[in-house]
């Protein structure tokens, strides 16, 4: 099991070259694994997935009768990033953060991207994520989208493009440190040779986040859950056990004239910062959904009051609609007075009727999405849809043009991938994960997921996708 009959094809492959030939960064890793035998390998990969297995690092699909957890395949051949590559996609990412959180700002409040007629009010008022209730919040510091993951693709020719930004409760963090410890054990000596940037400190600064967000010097901080039977359940224990602070769910918290406060065996505690992992909708069954049972009577008071705070800000979903998400390069050059970094990959706003009338007659070439989908559900993969799909979208979008957005089909980068007893390409997506707290930290890395199926575009772990460690190779 080597590299030596691995074709490239026709994509854009981050190991090799379109001749064959290894790319120089990745030279090292390459030689590394040509030198093992088939059988190390494996045993490299198996133990591998046993760690997980043993970490509990698993996750369940919503929907599936068996109602069983599943591991999230791991692959051992990682995905590399020259530091040349990163500063690029860095200086992207922070860029488009500091203007997403201006652009949520202005929303709740004056609105001037709206007067200024640079996106349309009913886009913004029909929005789901939306919340009215929001209006006039001041969050600490300014600040809304405290922990952000954005979707990052790279196309045909190699360009970092934003498929997505994912500004409410992005997961998938735990299973890149995670991945990164068990990739220390099975190629320890190529770390070295590499110089490898770390990941391990980002619990830490994630801490350092939160705690900024409390005028107290000591603050007590809490990571909010919907409870074990969440998909992420096994992220919000174990971040909350990395910071060294306490899991709750809505029922260990109450509310006190207008303060927070935690039960616990010696009485109440006072909670400064909430750490939450549950939508809005949830949040507070006195603003939000009355039926709720999973937030905090009288939580949106408290945190308006400013005596307790939340991350993310309620609200920031807005910013994940999938049409507001195609005026982020406008929200650029309005806020920052730049050009941006990082390009949006084309989309066409079907509640545009030029627009619309185009995606209606390219259906069997596009990719079309639900505005406020995730997960890789409710979307259309047009090469790949029977022509009965294709008619059952062409009436859903005909309905509901508001709520359905459409773009090409993107080529997306390859990464050489462990398949039985032999390596092929299989398409990546990558999801780095920003931290906004005095400064905007980009983690160096991030979920490099991985569409197993061959020729899937669709990397999602719901719909049967896996991950692999990537690797920003430093200076």
């Amino acid at each position: 099991m080597n590299f030596n009959n691995y074709n490239p094809e026709h994509f854009f492959d981050e190991m090799f070259e379109s001749s064959g030939a290894t790319r120089s960064e990745v030279r090292a890793i390459v030689d590394r694994l040509n030198a093992l035998s088939r059988e190390e390998i494996r045993q490299r990969q198996t133990a591998a997935e046993l760690a997980l297995l043993n970490m509990g690092i698993t996750f369940s699909v919503y929907g599936d009768e068996k109602g069983l957890e599943k591991i999230f395949p791991f692959d051992i051949i990682p995905r590399i990033i020259p530091s040349r590559d990163w500063q690029v996609l860095e200086a992207g990412l922070r860029q488009r953060i500091q203007a997403l959180n201006l652009f949520i700002a202005d929303i709740y409040k004056d609105q001037r991207i709206i007067r200024e007629k640079i996106i349309p009010r009913e886009v913004i008022e029909s929005c789901s994520a939306f919340r009215r209730e929001c209006m006039n919040l001041q969050p600490p510091n300014g600040v809304w989208c405290h922990i952000t993951g954005t979707d990052i693709i790279r196309a045909g020719s190699g360009e970092f493009m934003v498929l997505e930004d994912n500004l409410r409760c992005p997961s998938g963090v735990s299973y890149v440190l995670e991945n990164r410890s068990i990739m220390k054990r099975v190629f320890p000596q190529v770390f070295e040779s590499l110089n490898v940037r770390p990941v391990d400190d980002y619990s830490n600064r994630l801490l350092e986040t939160l705690q900024i967000l409390s005028p107290r010097e000591k603050p007590t901080i809490v990571v909010l859950t919907p409870g074990k039977y969440n998909s992420a359940y096994f992220e919000h224990s174990f971040l909350a056990r990395q910071m060294g602070v306490e899991l709750v769910e809505g029922q260990d918290l109450v509310v006190k004239d207008d303060f927070v406060f935690m039960r616990t065996t010696r009485g109440f505690e006072q909670v400064d910062v909430i750490y939450r992992r549950i939508d809005d909708d949830f949040l507070d069954p006195t603003v939000f959904r009355a039926d709720s049972v999973l937030g905090i009577p009288g939580l949106m008071q408290a945190y308006r009051k400013g005596h307790v705070a939340l991350a993310n800000a309620p609200g920031t979903g807005v910013a994940d609609d999938k049409v507001v998400y195609s005026y982020v390069p406008e929200m650029v050059r309005f806020y920052l007075t730049e050009e941006p970094i990082l390009a949006n990959v084309p989309t066409y706003r079907c509640f545009i009727e030029e627009e619309l009338n185009y995606t209606l007659d390219n259906l069997s070439q596009l990719v079309v999405k639900t505005a406020g989908g995730s997960g890789g559900y409710g979307m259309l993969v047009g090469p790949h849809a029977s022509q009965a799909e294709i008619e059952d979208f062409r009436q859903k979008v005909k309905a509901e043009p508001r709520n359905y957005i459409a773009q090409p089909t993107i080529s997306l980068s390859r990464v050489p991938t462990i398949v039985d007893d032999r390596i092929e390409g299989r398409h990546v997506d990558l999801r780095p994960y920003i931290l906004f707290g005095e400064k905007i930290f980009v983690m160096p890395g991030g979920l490099t997921r991985v569409a197993l199926k061959k020729g899937s575009l669709v990397v999602n772990s719901s719909q049967g996708g896996g991950s692999k460690d990537t690797w920003v190779l430093g200076e």
